[in-house]
């Protein structure tokens, strides 16, 4: 389209244009996801959950005075000119962007949040709660926040078990990733930021958070970085890390929340070890769909497996999980970046859409993270800016038309679906869906 208009203008654009198909609160979420969030000031008091760094930073901008204070792990945002319905949007800070959070002062807010598009009122603002058991230590002194955060307004408890990958050391790490910069950052400014958890003390922590009446959570992920050096963890291949955590959970808590495990993609035995451990979903993230882009963009993971068998496992994950249960995910809008991207927006969307409708066909329901081109990744510091509006808008127009051909349910894991109901938080194709 070759849009060029003010922020604010291109998503009135977008929101008259689309609309009617795609929910406007999809398509806002979307735009903020993609550009970030600024403050006017570091929010103070207040009784909500802060920032917990669980495996990326999702921060454009990891300055020690960002990283050493506290902002929310995800607002909600309502009302305003849109009559938005509640529509939570993880926090990714960058100073920059034009969606600020400011306080006001009217008759019915008294210093409260809202945001702003370039100085323009945009919709009311809420911080996500924080509860009770996020205060809270285990019997060693670690803090429950630590070992096993709750994201996406309290659903999913996000246990990442190993917070560095390992084809970092071979300089095979994905172009977009910083999670290994995350850690070391993280670890500057928080002695109790772990590398490796261990598994008592996420027992112990999921056992406060069992137990409080505040809790919310409906479903966990257990997921880290990949494993390719057995010997530093002694003689343990990735899937035998990660079972060790998921039959220990399972055997404490079976029933009481989803369990979704997501690590590499693994051939069809490894894949009946985690059924039988008690994986519910099957979560792997192949990232980009284009030949040429996987292997420039993940080099670990075409090095290491490639892009024919990570497909072809996925596909035989169907038969161990079950439809529906095999859920791998795309980081839209990488294919998009420099120096290795699409020039255009229609070819990027065609590409990941012949994707989404490979795996639609059998049965797979392929998610999607909305891309923050965080600024120690390898595609942030070569200076990559966001993806257009317009090319989450047409994969979002995509994603659900696929959906609609092929008949699938919403997927499951993920919380409720439809606006004023979604509760994932990176990105608004659970938002888009017209319930």
């Amino acid at each position: 389209m070759g849009i060029k208009k003010s922020n604010l203008k291109q998503l009135e654009f977008f929101i008259k244009t689309y609309g009617d198909t795609v929910n406007p609160e999809a398509i806002i979420k979307e735009d903020i996801l993609r550009q970030g969030l600024s403050f006017d000031h570091i929010p103070s008091g207040g009784n909500f959950a802060g920032k917990s760094y669980f495996i990326f930073s999702f921060n454009v901008d990891n300055d020690k005075d960002i990283l050493s204070n506290k902002f929310p792990e995800e607002i909600a945002i309502c009302s305003g000119p849109f009559d938005l319905k509640k529509t939570v949007v993880s926090v990714r800070i960058n100073k920059s962007s034009p969606y600020k959070i400011k306080y006001i002062q009217s008759e019915n807010l008294k210093n409260s949040p809202a945001i702003f598009l370039d100085g323009h009122f945009i919709a009311g603002v809420e911080f996500s709660a924080e509860k009770s058991y996020m205060t809270k230590k285990i019997s060693n002194g670690k803090n429950v926040k630590d070992l096993a955060p709750t994201i996406e307004w309290g659903y999913l408890i996000y246990l990442a078990v190993f917070r560095m990958c390992q084809y970092f050391a071979e300089g095979l790490e994905c172009k977009f990733c910083d999670m290994n910069f995350n850690y070391v950052n993280q670890r500057k400014i928080n002695k109790d930021y772990s590398a490796i958890k261990s598994v008592d003390d996420i027992i112990e922590a999921l056992s406060i958070i069992e137990a409080a009446e505040d809790s919310t959570a409906e479903a966990y992920t257990l997921t880290g970085g990949s494993i390719i050096d057995e010997i530093k963890f002694d003689g343990d291949e990735e899937i035998d890390f990660y079972i060790r955590f998921l039959e220990k959970i399972e055997e404490k808590f079976k029933g009481k929340w989803i369990s979704k495990v997501v690590v590499q993609a693994y051939p069809k035995d490894k894949l009946k070890r985690l059924k039988d451990a008690g994986a519910y979903i099957y979560h792997t993230n192949f990232e980009v769909w284009d030949k040429g882009l996987f292997k420039k963009v993940c080099p670990g993971k075409s090095r290491y497996i490639g892009r024919n068998a990570w497909i072809n496992r996925i596909v035989d994950a169907v038969e161990v999980f079950g439809d529906y249960r095999v859920i791998p995910n795309f980081v839209a809008g990488v294919e998009l970046a420099k120096p290795y991207g699409f020039d255009s927006i229609d070819d990027a969307v065609r590409s990941t859409a012949e994707g989404i409708e490979f795996f639609m066909s059998k049965n797979i329901i392929p998610r999607y993270t909305t891309w923050c081109p965080e600024k120690t990744s390898n595609l942030g510091r070569s200076g990559n800016t966001p993806a257009p509006l317009e090319y989450y808008v047409k994969l979002l127009l995509k994603w659900h038309e696929l959906h609609s051909k092929y008949n699938l349910p919403v997927p499951e894991g993920y919380g409720r679906a439809g606006a004023g109901q979604a509760e994932f938080s990176v990105s608004g194709f659970m938002d888009a869906f017209k319930i």
